[in-house]
């Protein structure tokens, strides 16, 4: 469980003065009122820079000022996931800023074991590590390997997560979205071709860059019916599909695809403490370059503007980040 607005950490917990929240896709489904998993009222905040300001009973390794990011999951330890190591995927996990309040806030309480010291990226790029994390979660989960033709449907934040992760792993990357802005981003990131699927076709697209094959992996980063069909349209036979996002409507397949392709299918969920560590050690390997991934910065005076800025500039924004100052 996690403790907002400052209350004195616990034993085994420590106190953490927010500095930075980002905002992201789900925080503006939230906004806008498309995403089932939330209930209103509710704080948001799941992207946190802050430093730590006390200690409770039993903690150790963390010092007093050290910056920190959090992870803003919780596990339950009994679920079919947590029983598999795999607590990531919790069955009762309760994230911050969605099934419980966030961190847009001056304080937060949390458990020490959620948070990843960094004193060495600048403070608000520490927001950027849980949206990249989900990126490269979701490269695992599609085994990707040097050599590998990878397709990115979505050059959101965790899009560009998981086009940073294929490219370290040594993959062809080709990104797609609707937004030349992005996929210009999605280019200085690294990948090595890109699709604007609103003025190009995108399976003669595929055709040239594969030479007819299809992708060996396709990650789809968008969450919409169309994507979700396309994905599986664009792999390869004996390809790889992996879905971080999720439809908010039925969607219907050709079925068929599934198995005459001989598709592995995957679901990725958040992100493992390993996966922020590779997207902390990702960042840092940027150096100043990770600030092209924050499109645009408010107050915390002026955070009730955010959303409404990143839904009216949905087409040039990765990342909204809120600057808290210090007290």
């Amino acid at each position: 469980m996690v403790e907002i607005h400052g209350s004195a950490p616990g034993p085994g917990e420590v106190e953490v003065a927010v500095r930075h929240v980002g905002l992201c896709g789900s925080d503006l489904s939230t906004f806008v009122g498309a995403n089932p998993l939330v209930t209103l009222p509710r704080i948001p905040g799941h992207e946190i820079g802050g430093e730590i300001v006390a200690l409770g009973e039993g903690v150790s390794g963390i010092a007093l000022g050290q910056r920190v990011t959090i992870m803003p999951y919780t596990a339950c330890g009994t679920c079919t996931s947590c029983r598999r190591g795999r607590i990531n995927a919790c069955r009762y996990n309760r994230t911050l800023g969605v099934q419980q309040d966030g961190a847009l806030t001056e304080r937060i309480v949390v458990p020490f074991d959620k948070v990843l010291p960094n004193d060495t990226l600048p403070p608000r790029f520490l927001v950027l590590i849980e949206p990249i994390s989900v990126g490269f979660h979701a490269v695992a989960r599609g085994r990707v390997k040097q050599g590998d033709r990878v397709l990115v449907i979505g050059v959101g934040m965790i899009g560009a997560g998981a086009i940073l992760a294929a490219v370290r792993a040594g993959a062809e990357v080709t990104a797609m979205d609707i937004s030349d802005e992005k996929t210009a981003i999605a280019r200085r990131l690294g990948a090595q071709h890109t699709i604007n699927s609103a003025t190009e076709d995108a399976t003669a697209r595929t055709e040239a860059i594969t030479n007819g094959d299809a992708f060996d992996v396709v990650i789809e980063a968008v969450g919409a019916p169309q994507t979700f069909t396309l994905a599986v349209d664009l792999a390869c036979y004996c390809g790889r599909v992996v879905y971080i996002g999720y439809s908010k409507t039925p969607v219907s397949y050709r079925t068929e695809l599934f198995n005459l392709k001989e598709l592995d299918i995957l679901g990725s969920r958040n992100a493992t403490l390993n996966d922020f560590k590779a997207a902390a050690d990702c960042l840092e390997t940027m150096g100043a370059c990770a600030g092209m991934l924050i499109s645009k910065t408010f107050s915390f005076k002026d955070a009730c503007q955010a959303l409404p800025y990143f839904n009216a500039n949905r087409a040039s924004t990765l990342k909204v980040v809120i600057e808290i100052a210090k007290s």
